[in-house]
């Protein structure tokens, strides 16, 4: 069933849709109204936001564990799994960029 399914972090939540059809099967809010990084990794479904890491249940949505990563900040999180796989979020990858150019204009001038 998992083939079938597409998960979407958006504003705090994160909803799981049917592949095909498009239909809402669950929403799990988290915390917040911030971006939301998700990463499947197998049968574990791993969001974070607001400086926050859980692992939710693939089928339901359901927190399995969460942790706070207390001391770390509320920053954006990228996430690398075993299978070598990384995820950058979009507002990261926008900052990056923004700060590529500023360096590049700086030298530059």
């Amino acid at each position: 069933m998992a083939l079938n399914i597409i998960y979407l972090g958006i504003k705090g939540n994160v909803v799981a849709l049917n592949r095909a059809t498009g239909e809402e099967l669950w929403r799990t809010t988290l915390k917040g109204s911030d971006f939301v990084n998700v990463v499947l990794d197998g049968n574990q479904l791993y969001a974070t936001t607001k400086g926050e890491i859980f692992c939710l249940d693939t089928a339901t949505g359901e927190p399995r564990w969460h942790n706070k990563l207390t001391g770390m900040g509320t920053g954006l999180i990228t996430i690398a799994t075993p299978t070598g796989s990384q995820v950058l979020s979009a507002q990261e990858k926008r900052q990056r960029d923004q700060a590529a150019v500023a360096a590049a204009t700086a030298a530059t001038s």
